[in-house]
């Protein structure tokens, strides 16, 4: 039996170093870690470069507290409010390196990670203008043949994040966990990351998970530390728990407006789960 890695939310903030390279699980608003992004907020982490390809509330609340240095993402999206409020402003003020990317390429580079291969092919992305730009400005994508037939493709470079935060709706103290619901890319995140944190709704017995064995998301050979996090993921949606408070977000909207949305997270997110 592998050892416990159950541990507190600050002790698990403490493992995620200035500089690092880190992705989120869920999309737009819905299983974001947003108590975790908060207290890494509060923490003051910053340097931070974050990938991922259809994100939305958690980065937009990192953009918002000064937190990135850059930022990889195909979309990053706020549904019906239009683009992540925060995230645009610092793309256009060019405070962030903003790296566009294709959902599909993303996803490749993610795929390649968690394989340990080098790169993965990708069709779709011939003809864009993200093509000269990924190959010559930021080195990520690359014109190939396939040895079989001689069709051109693009050959995404893996994506291997220092960091996956992944929220979850069980899991035990060694980091076998479950998510039910859309899983979105987030088994591959988990395989591709260096190190893992897992945020969860419940911590289980681990003789609870027998019965899941055949669609854990996580085991503990990949997790590094696992944190006890009711209502984690809100105000973004925890399928089949709870929905996304879109009152909430509202609210949020209006404080990024106002130019106190790091405030908002602290205080709406982190203080009322203390």
């Amino acid at each position: 039996m592998p050892s416990p890695k159950l541990v507190s939310l600050d002790y698990a903030v403490e493992m995620v170093e200035p500089g690092s390279s880190i992705t989120i699980s869920g999309i737009t608003f819905v299983r974001n870690p947003t108590l975790f992004t908060a207290a890494l907020i509060k923490k003051g982490i910053k340097d931070l470069c974050f990938i991922d390809r259809e994100p939305g509330f958690a980065l937009d609340m990192l953009a918002a507290a000064g937190s990135l240095r850059c930022i990889r993402a195909a979309m990053a999206s706020f549904e019906l409010y239009g683009l992540a409020p925060n995230v645009r402003r610092l793309a256009e003020e060019g405070a962030v390196e903003y790296i566009e990317d294709a959902c599909g390429a993303v996803i490749a580079g993610l795929r390649a990670g968690a394989q340990g291969v080098p790169f993965m092919p990708a069709r779709g992305l011939i003809g864009s203008q993200l093509l000269e730009l990924h190959e010559k400005k930021w080195g990520t994508w690359r014109r190939i043949r396939d040895p079989f037939t001689g069709e051109e493709l693009v050959a995404v470079k893996a994506i291997n994040p220092d960091y996956a935060i992944i929220h979850v709706h069980l899991s035990d103290e060694y980091g076998n966990a479950v998510i039910e619901g859309p899983r979105f890319e987030d088994e591959l995140k988990i395989r591709a990351a260096k190190r893992v944190i897992i945020t969860a709704e419940r911590i289980v017995d681990w003789e609870v998970l027998r019965g899941f064995k055949h669609t854990l998301s996580a085991t503990s050979i990949h997790v590094d530390a696992v944190v006890h996090a009711p209502r984690g993921a809100w105000p973004t949606a925890m399928p089949g728990h709870y929905e996304a408070d879109y009152n909430a977000i509202k609210d949020y909207i209006e404080s990024s407006r106002e130019g106190r949305a790091r405030e908002w997270a602290i205080k709406n997110i982190l203080q009322k789960a203390q």
